[in-house]
């Protein structure tokens, strides 16, 4: 069979999740003898377009603008434009090679009309892997207002983007009540949880130590997107108020519209107990994750969405117990704790986040159970099998629907 990936963002360039996980489930399919390429946008192409081939997958280039850490005038812009580029780039390739499955990734929230057209010119069906319910996080922290102009043109486009697809992949049950409510669809709707391959990182377990000087801590790692969804103060506030354990230390990797916002905070507070880096590569990002001791992320406690963050993905392969703040209602709480993989609070409530904060500071038995409940946890519902299952077998049914 030959699957089509679709997704904004990938190898080797990317270090957001999204190209991780689309890769990896590539290589997946590819390990199960189908045929699969991937239609990416790549900024600094020379030509129109590339054919390039990764771990025998066919990366399939368009020329475009910047669609990840610009302005957001820019990258509206840019990403409008995604589908008619990848349209215009590959028309010819995409006529003489038909593809049988098409899988496609959001954010970004304008795929819709590309895979409209590749339906209709391979006749085949098309899975949204919906990670991002964009714009309503964002008007939810009030970043945009509900009914303005743009927003209305964003949900514009993400209607044709939901419409385009047979089945749309939510990554928790939450979020699949919320949207069958929201948006009264009737489109096939599941539950398909965000994945990683299951292979750890090798780590001399010391190198990042002896560079930063954090040879005796403990140390708390969050990586990604240090911006306004998962309000990095709440991980400030977190700092400070367990400063004065020494052997506690933050290191925060990444980028994102609120780097400056920590970095001034960390000065104002004179918080000696943070490490602010930016971002890395995903080899370099495993091997720095792997030398540490806790997986933090935090959520902003005004989504009304809820969201598993892709880093924990990384913390689960790497053993890592899991320490998380989230907003209201998300049922990741229950998935991780039931999993005796971690310790979840409610962002907001800054007492008992410090507290669980301190039991695994002063716990190493318990980091150690909770890291190995994390790997299983992640064998058991994370893994990229599991995933390129669920897919599959919608692509199966929907074969014996239409024969």
């Amino acid at each position: 069979m030959k699957i089509c990936l679709i997704v904004d963002d990938y190898l080797p360039d990317s270090i957001k999740v999204g190209g991780k996980m689309m890769h990896e489930l590539g290589v997946e399919f590819v390990k199960r003898g189908h045929e699969v390429s991937v239609v990416t946008p790549k900024t600094d192409l020379e030509k129109p377009y590339s054919i390039t081939e990764i771990e025998r997958i066919n990366v399939c280039l368009f020329r475009s603008g910047a669609v990840k850490n610009v302005g957001k005038v820019q990258r509206a812009v840019n990403e409008t434009l995604l589908s008619h580029n990848a349209w215009k780039a590959f028309r010819k390739y995409f006529k003489e090679n038909p593809h049988d499955l098409i899988i496609y990734y959001s954010p970004s929230i304008f795929w819709g009309p590309l895979v409209k057209k590749l339906k209709k010119l391979w006749n085949a069906p098309a899975y949204l892997v919906l990670r991002d319910l964009f714009p309503q996080w964002a008007i939810d922290i009030k970043l945009m207002r509900s009914g303005s102009v743009i927003a209305k043109y964003f949900h514009y486009f993400e209607r044709i983007n939901y419409d385009a697809a047979d089945m749309i992949g939510l990554m928790s049950a939450k979020n699949l009540k919320w949207f069958e409510k929201k948006m009264q669809t009737n489109k096939q709707l599941e539950v398909l949880y965000n994945w990683a391959a299951g292979e750890p990182a090798s780590s001399d377990k010391n190198h990042y130590r002896l560079k930063y000087g954090l040879e005796d801590k403990v140390v708390y790692f969050y990586g990604g997107n240090i911006g306004q969804a998962h309000d990095m103060m709440n991980i400030v506030r977190l700092a400070r108020n367990i400063e004065h354990e020494i052997k506690a230390h933050f290191v925060l990797v990444g980028r994102g519209d609120e780097v400056e916002i920590v970095r001034a905070a960390i000065k104002e507070f004179q918080l000696k107990n943070i490490t602010l880096l930016p971002a890395v590569s995903q080899d370099e990002y495993k091997t720095m994750l792997a030398e540490f001791d806790i997986g933090l992320f935090s959520l902003h406690k005004e989504h009304t969405t809820h969201n598993f963050p892709g880093k924990l993905l990384g913390y689960m392969v790497e053993r890592k117990p899991i320490l998380g703040s989230i907003n209201p209602g998300n049922d990741l709480q229950s998935v991780v704790e039931n999993a005796n993989a971690g310790l979840i609070t409610i962002n907001g409530d800054d007492d008992t986040f410090a507290a669980n904060a301190l039991r695994l500071l002063n716990e190493e038995t318990l980091r150690v159970t909770m890291g190995k409940n994390a790997k299983q946890l992640h064998h058991d519902s994370f893994s990229v099998e599991t995933a390129a299952n669920k897919i599959l077998h919608f692509y199966e049914e929907s074969k014996n629907r239409n024969s």
